[in-house]
């Protein structure tokens, strides 16, 4: 025997599994259960989402007869922290998720420019990848003194540069940019952070000892090079002076006596490769000296 029972369902629970799928700097992808499989009819549901820095609230509709719903909430802002709340709209029992949006990217290309009395900060327009950025929101600079332990806020500007002055010699400095935050130091930018290590020697380690290889590469390269130019110049000279001894030596090995001119005949190497030139000679013992031997 079986019987057959269906379950009469209950309007009044909460959407299940409420979850969020990607969050990007302007959206987020949430998704949800139905409160019961295998709806039979479309069921309307609520999305409210509320802004936690601007404390406003806005309330969207999703109507769907699909057990499981996905929905993407769109014109967020970058940095921005949600609440947001499901349920149908009859208004049952809540499943409810907090959200924190992408902050906008740090500036790029941060440096440091030193000068006689002061430092200039240096960056590029983050709208140049921020599309969602304007430059009338300007810039944040923040320092931080390792040697005090004290972070200060220098200040705000439009601009892609900053000066920074009084900086006291043999303090460590950190310096960070970012998209200036909004509503009471809140929806900011992430920082991009520089090191300065001392006041007159330079930002950034990493930067301070590229640069001393490079200065190290531009003087060694020369060096070597008039190096390589002067033992190839003496190679050269002994070779020609090896050349020269070869061959007196061997004008000398030449030297023959004639027996038709009864004389020895001794070539010197200057006197090489020059045919109008005779070569000296030496007249011999006639046969009829005698040879006196004592």
């Amino acid at each position: 025997d079986y019987v057959v029972v269906k379950m009469i369902p209950d309007n009044r629970l909460p959407p299940r599994h409420l979850h969020s799928v990607h969050t990007g700097k302007t959206f987020t992808v949430i998704k949800w259960e139905s409160p019961y499989d295998s709806p039979d009819q479309d069921m309307l549901y609520a999305v409210a989402v509320k802004d936690l820095v601007r404390k406003t609230d806005k309330i969207y509709k999703v109507k769907t007869r699909n057990s499981t719903v996905e929905y993407t909430i769109k014109k967020l802002e970058p940095g921005g922290k949600y609440h947001v709340i499901v349920q149908l709209g009859n208004m049952s029992k809540e499943s409810s998720m907090k959200i924190n949006t992408v902050p906008l990217s740090a500036p790029d290309a941060l440096k440091i420019i030193t000068e006689s009395d002061h430092i200039l900060l240096f960056w590029k327009s983050l709208a140049l990848k921020e599309s969602n950025f304007n430059e009338s929101r300007g810039y944040e600079i923040h320092m931080f003194d390792s040697l005090m332990n004290i972070t200060a806020y220098l200040g705000n500007t439009t601009e892609n540069f900053f000066k920074v002055s009084n900086l006291k010699i043999g303090h460590n400095y950190s310096f960070s940019v970012q998209a200036s935050c909004l509503y009471s130091g809140q929806m900011c930018g992430e920082p991009a952070t520089l090191l300065y290590d001392e006041l007159g020697t330079g930002a950034d380690s990493s930067a301070e000892k590229a640069s001393r290889s490079t200065d190290v590469a531009a003087i060694m390269v020369p060096v070597l090079f008039l190096l390589l130019v002067t033992l190839g110049a003496g190679f050269v000279v002994l070779y020609m002076r090896h050349r020269r001894l070869q061959n007196s030596f061997t004008a000398f090995a030449n030297s023959h006596y004639s027996s038709r001119l009864g004389s020895a005949i001794f070539s010197s190497g200057d006197d090489l490769g020059d045919e109008d030139d005779e070569a000296p000679m030496i007249t011999g013992f006639s046969d009829d000296v005698p040879m006196v031997i004592a």
